[in-house]
C-alpha cells in the first residue's frame, strides 16, 4: 500500500486535495497562512469551487482552521500544538506498536526491518532523517501492522499529516538522527520478538524524546 495518491487520483478535486495537503506539509504554503481560494485556484489551475472542496477535507485532516471574520488558514506550528498533538501521538502510537507486536505477519516484520535497513543509507550521513509519506515510513508501517481499522483511521486519516506536518518542517538532524533511529531498531526488535508490552513503551519513550526535540527547535526560532 505505497501512498502515491496523487498519481492514483482519478479527479480534479482529489489531484488538487493531495497536492495542497503535500504543500502544506512541507510547508510550500506557510503555516499560520490565510488561504484565497482565488489565489489557490490560479496557482493549482483549478476552478474556486474544486479548492473549497480541498479546503473542506484538509479541515479533517487538522491542517485548516476556520475563524470568523479570517476565513481558511493554515494550522500554525505551535509549542502547545505540538505538546497537544504529541500527547495523542504517544497514546495512540504506543497502542499500535504493542498490536503490531501481536498481530504483524512474520513478512511485515522482515519488511520492516529492511525499511529500517534502507534508512540507514540516511542516517550515516548524519544530516537528517527525513521519512517519506506512506509504505516508507517507519511509523505508517507500525500503525497499518496494528490491524485495527478504528486506531488506523485516527491515526491515518485524522492525524498523520498533522504529525508530519511538525516533523517535516521542524526536521531532525544533529545527534538526534542517530538516537532515532537506534530508536527504531530496539522498537521493532520488540515486536519481532513479539514482546508487546516492550514495543508500546519503547514507542511511548522514542515519542516523547522527538517532542522534546521539536519543541526545542519552536523555541529556538
Amino acid at each position: 500500500m505505497t501512498e502515491n495518491p496523487a498519481e492514483q487520483a482519478i479527479t480534479s478535486a482529489d489531484k488538487t486535495f493531495y497536492q495542497l495537503r503535500r504543500d502544506i506539509v512541507e510547508g510550500v504554503v506557510a503555516a499560520g497562512s490565510k488561504l484565497s481560494e482565488a489565489d489557490l485556484a490560479g496557482r493549482y489551475n483549478v476552478s474556486r469551487a474544486v479548492i473549497r472542496e480541498a479546503i473542506s477535507r484538509l479541515e479533517s485532516c487538522h491542517l485548516i482552521e476556520r475563524k470568523a471574520n479570517v476565513g481558511a488558514k493554515v494550522v500554525g506550528l505551535s509549542e502547545q500544538g505540538l505538546t497537544e498533538l504529541y500527547q495523542v501521538r504517544e497514546s495512540l502510537e504506543g497502542m499500535a506498536a504493542r498490536l503490531a507486536a501481536i498481530n504483524m505477519t512474520d513478512e511485515e516484520i522482515e519488511k520492516l526491518q529492511d525499511l529500517l535497513s534502507s534508512h540507514f543509507k540516511t542516517v550515516k550521513t548524519g544530516e537528517t532523517y527525513y521519512q517519506e509519506a506512506g509504505d516508507v515510513d517507519f511509523h505508517y508501517r507500525i500503525i497499518l501492522g496494528s490491524k485495527n481499522q478504528h486506531l488506523i483511521n485516527l491515526l491515518v486519516n485524522g492525524l498523520y499529516h498533522l504529525i508530519r506536518m511538525y516533523r517535516v518542517q521542524l526536521g531532525m538532524a544533529g545527534p538526534r538522527v542517530t538516537t532515532a533511529f537506534d530508536e527504531h531498531k530496539h522498537i521493532v526488535q520488540a515486536i519481532a520478538n513479539r514482546d508487546a508490552e516492550l514495543a508500546e513503551m519503547l514507542m511511548r519513550r522514542h515519542i516523547q524524546y522527538t517532542q522534546r526535540n521539536l519543541a526545542s527547535k519552536l523555541t529556538s526560532n
